[in-house]
């Protein structure tokens, strides 16, 4: 028996019943979208797990599409065949061909940019139209699925192997990037590339959704410290310019990092000129009998996002990077500097700095919709 035949043997030994690939290839996609969206508020090496998971079941799907098209191809080549489903077929294959196809170059090393963006931003535009596109392409054929499907123990070991290989087929990967330099040596655990320099030049302008505001006139801009509070207080950019400094990584959701020397002003220091953190403070009437818990940064923009107040009094509001003062494009007059925070939850151009007894959930509804007029 020739190496093809052997490789289609085992192939055809570890595929799975018809009906549980169907399935296993919706689970296995919004599995994907999942730990991919998760992927994005985590910025601490002990989190490297999901982004391993992430990539083993993007590999795991490959075999799936491969099984399921061999067993559809027919359908997809005869023209006779072809039914009002065969156009949403074709636009999933594609999506899921996408997205599969720019998450692999990513990984391999290559920096390839369309138009301004990214190729992990264009990853990540595939891999969220791919969830709809293989629900409503599952809705055209449902069937729901059996037991005997995927009760066999063989079943099990199948997808163990599944996953088995895509882990160490990246791991493969990696040594071999290593190995011809293409880049993946300097990458984080999150897949990002770093951007080296001081100052404003040395990282790219990015911005979250749609948030692009007009500069901000630095003479007339006031940041308001309020909430939970003893006193609540506007400072000046002047004010903000304490030449605190610190060293911190920012690492952004488009694929990239850097290592910056940031210089502006502690929250601490921030929450001390307002008289402290006090229960009794101006916030919200629901805040005024809680505990502080939560420090709100909001932009200009109605962008906003919170940390707990242990890790926000520690945090920076940044007014300069690399010893020069931020521009427009990087948070002007002032951002917030959140170490181990994913570049998104870094707010830019912060106009309001507020103390909270609960978490705000509709941060996450915010950072979709802010800068859409």
């Amino acid at each position: 028996m020739g190496a093809r035949a052997r490789l289609r043997d085992v192939a055809e030994r570890l595929e799975p019943p018809p009906r549980a690939v169907d399935w296993s290839l919706f689970a296995f996609v919004a599995a994907e979208v999942a730990t991919g969206l998760v992927s994005f508020t985590v910025g601490v090496p002990e989190g490297w797990p999901l982004f391993w998971l992430h990539r083993a079941l993007g590999l795991a799907i490959i075999a799936l599409l491969a099984w399921k098209l061999a067993r559809v191809r027919r359908r997809l080549t005869d023209p006779s065949r072809w039914r009002r489903s065969t156009a949403l077929s074709v636009l999933t294959l594609v999506a899921a061909l996408g997205a599969l196809s720019t998450g692999i170059v990513w990984v391999v090393g290559l920096d390839v940019r369309i138009s301004h963006w990214t190729l992990l931003s264009v990853h990540v535009g595939f891999g969220l139209a791919l969830l709809p596109l293989v629900a409503a392409h599952a809705a055209t054929r449902f069937r729901l699925p059996r037991r005997v499907d995927f009760e066999r123990r063989r079943t099990a070991v199948r997808y163990a192997v599944l996953l088995a290989a895509g882990a160490a087929t990246y791991r493969l990967q990696q040594g071999v990037g290593d190995l011809l330099d293409t880049g993946g040596a300097d990458r984080r655990f999150t897949g990002s590339q770093p951007r080296e320099g001081d100052g404003n030049g040395a990282f790219p302008i990015t911005s979250w959704v749609a948030d692009d505001p007009d500069p901000i006139d630095r003479d007339g801009y006031r940041l308001r410290v309020d909430g939970l509070v003893s006193d609540p207080v506007e400072l000046t950019a002047e004010e903000l310019d304490a030449g605190h400094e610190r060293e911190a990584l920012l690492d952004c959701t488009s694929g990239w990092y850097t290592v910056q020397e940031w210089g502006g002003i502690r929250i601490g220091d921030l929450l001390d000129a307002a008289g402290g953190v006090d229960a009794g403070g101006s916030g919200d009437a629901g805040d005024s009998d809680r505990d502080p818990a939560y420090v709100r940064f909001t932009s200009v923009t109605g962008y906003r996002w919170s940390l707990p107040l242990d890790e926000a009094e520690d945090a920076l509001l940044a007014t300069h990077v690399g010893g020069e003062r931020l521009s427009h494009g990087h948070g002007a007059p002032a951002r917030l500097v959140a170490p181990d925070r994913r570049g998104f939850q870094w707010v830019k151009w912060v106009t309001r700095v507020e103390v909270r007894s609960e978490y705000d959930v509709g941060q996450w509804v915010v950072t979709l919709v802010s800068g859409f007029d």
